[in-house]
């Protein structure tokens, strides 16, 4: 099941989406472990003793989440013409999407005043979510590089 068409493909490599994801996808993942880590931590009540270090967490992890997306949305329209929800990558936007909704709405917990174990639990949701997400983008890549092979490894005319 290919993503690409040789010309989605050939469009692909020369997008400067694709280097600006491959760069922006290990930092954001870092960032999520320092987040998940943090988090972790001061619910165990070890060496993190203020909850302002979680809150900085799901912040530049929403950040980052929001700007891949966004450099995403570039992406999909360079390669596939259409900004988001192009049928290669429709479960991966919707994934996308949801964990958006999940970081977004820490925020909205957050000024309403709810208390920090509801806000832990929300972060960790949110983290979940996006670890989700992240391995339905690893597996169509695991997929893909799968089909690949097969294609180069049948003889011409094939």
């Amino acid at each position: 099941m290919p993503r690409y068409t040789p010309e989605q493909l050939e469009k692909r490599n020369t997008s400067v989406w694709t280097t600006v994801q491959v760069i922006l996808a290990p930092i954001q993942f870092i960032i999520f472990i320092a987040g998940l880590a943090v988090t972790l931590l001061y619910k165990a009540e070890i060496a993190i003793d203020n909850f302002a270090w979680v809150t900085i967490f799901v912040i530049l992890k929403t950040f980052i989440f929001l700007l891949i997306f966004f450099t995403g949305a570039l992406f999909e329209k360079d390669v596939f013409d259409e900004y988001v929800f192009a049928p290669e990558f429709f479960w991966e936007d919707v994934g996308s999407t949801i964990a958006i909704v999940v970081h977004i709405s820490y925020f909205i917990l957050f000024y309403m005043g709810l208390d920090e174990n509801i806000l832990i639990w929300t972060a960790l949701l949110a983290y979940l979510s996006y670890l989700i997400n992240a391995a339905q983008f690893l597996i169509r890549f695991i997929i893909e590089k799968r089909h690949a092979r097969k294609i180069h490894a049948q003889p011409e005319g094939s």
